[in-house]
């Protein structure tokens, strides 16, 4: 049951970037041969007017084919023949539907939370004593030196902090060595303050690791509160996406962790069996359909060859030299784009295989 939910929400996912493309074509007066939602065997095919609508047998992407897309053509309907400000935005228009969607399920989450999470602190680790007192054991807290109650967190180690999300991020990537030191900017009293040496612990002694060093402050729900922590949240996973990116480009992560189609479902299939009710699966639903969302339109905006980044670079092109690149040439170059991007789909579908078979044995 949980591979069939993962599978409609992947769906979901690519349906809506490809529904992206589609409506702005039609709009734009562009014919569109075929709508298709995944990739491989036709499942089911319909034509309606002179477009063909397919569901076909692998759930791992979809197109949207436009007459003249990749060659010239006489159709006066077809995609080279519109203009460029309209072909930027049919191509612009994918990507841009995933982070509609993704935001849509992130309000979504957060109508499920109990309040609206900030990134301002509202207390810290410690025991109230008999005399009323607290002791607290957070090694962050210190009113003159260090944190306090009220303090907006800003930055951790030069990274932005948008939400919650980025300060989960940031304490989980540590590296060997790592003892709990960073530095922290922190809006306090509307100023900017900065600690360079402030040490975190994960837990106090004898909390048995349930206790954080900080909490942070939630909000009550309305709209505006919702929005603006849905878009906080927005932020910090697109941040995370791109950070996630970077060290994929510069080699620090190991080819082991290459991920692909395969391995998201399966993690979402996963990631739903680990719930113990149905408000908790569905909110793990909702939370990795909005990050898996997001992903795929940052993913598709990158300038490579084949994805709809690298067609919009093709366009930037031809707006600077005042006419296109020549059909074939561009044709070529994503050509190869392609293949590279079909190399790495069949590595990382190789790796999610292996995983499945190494952790049933």
């Amino acid at each position: 049951m949980g591979i069939i939910i993962a599978l409609i929400v992947f769906g979901i996912i690519v349906t809506v970037h490809e529904f992206g493309h589609f409506i702005c074509a039609k709009l734009s007066g562009i014919r569109v041969l075929e709508f298709s939602i995944g990739m491989g065997p036709k499942i089911l095919q319909k034509q309606f007017g002179e477009t063909k609508y397919s569901l076909r047998a692998l759930p791992v992407g979809g197109y949207c084919a436009m007459e003249g897309e990749g060659a010239d053509t006489e159709d006066a309907r077809g995609f080279r023949k519109a203009k460029l400000w309209k072909r930027m935005i049919v191509l612009a228009a994918g990507p841009f539907m995933n982070f509609v969607l993704g935001f849509i399920l992130l309000i979504g989450m957060i109508c499920m939370m109990d309040g609206v999470p900030t990134t301002k602190i509202s207390g810290f680790s410690g025991v109230r004593n008999d005399d009323g007192t607290v002791t607290y054991y957070a090694s962050s807290y210190d009113p003159e030196n260090g944190l306090k109650h009220g303090d907006i967190i800003r930055k951790i180690d030069g990274t932005r902090v948008f939400s919650l999300l980025d300060i989960n991020y940031i304490f989980e990537m540590k590296s060997s060595g790592d003892d709990g030191t960073r530095s922290v900017e922190v809006i306090r009293d509307g100023k900017k303050i900065k600690f360079d040496s402030i040490k975190f612990y994960d837990s106090y002694p004898g909390s048995g690791g349930d206790e954080v060093d900080f909490g942070l402050e939630r909000k009550s729900k309305n709209p505006v509160t919702v929005i603006k922590g849905s878009g906080d949240i927005f932020m910090s996973m697109s941040h995370i996406v791109g950070l996630s990116l970077k060290q994929l480009a510069s080699g620090k992560v190991e080819k082991e962790e290459v991920s692909g189609p395969v391995g998201v479902v399966t993690e979402i299939n996963e990631a739903t069996k680990e719930t113990e009710t149905k408000k908790e699966t569905l909110f793990t639903l909702v939370y990795l359909g909005a990050l898996i969302s997001i992903n795929v339109g940052i993913f598709n905006l990158l300038p490579i060859p084949g994805l709809d980044g690298g067609r919009l670079l093709f366009c930037l092109i031809e707006l600077i030299r005042r006419k296109p690149v020549k059909p074939e040439h561009e044709g070529y170059v994503h050509l190869a784009g392609m293949i590279l991007l079909f190399g790495i789909m069949i590595f990382a579908t190789y790796n999610d295989i292996i995983k499945i078979i190494t952790n049933h044995k």
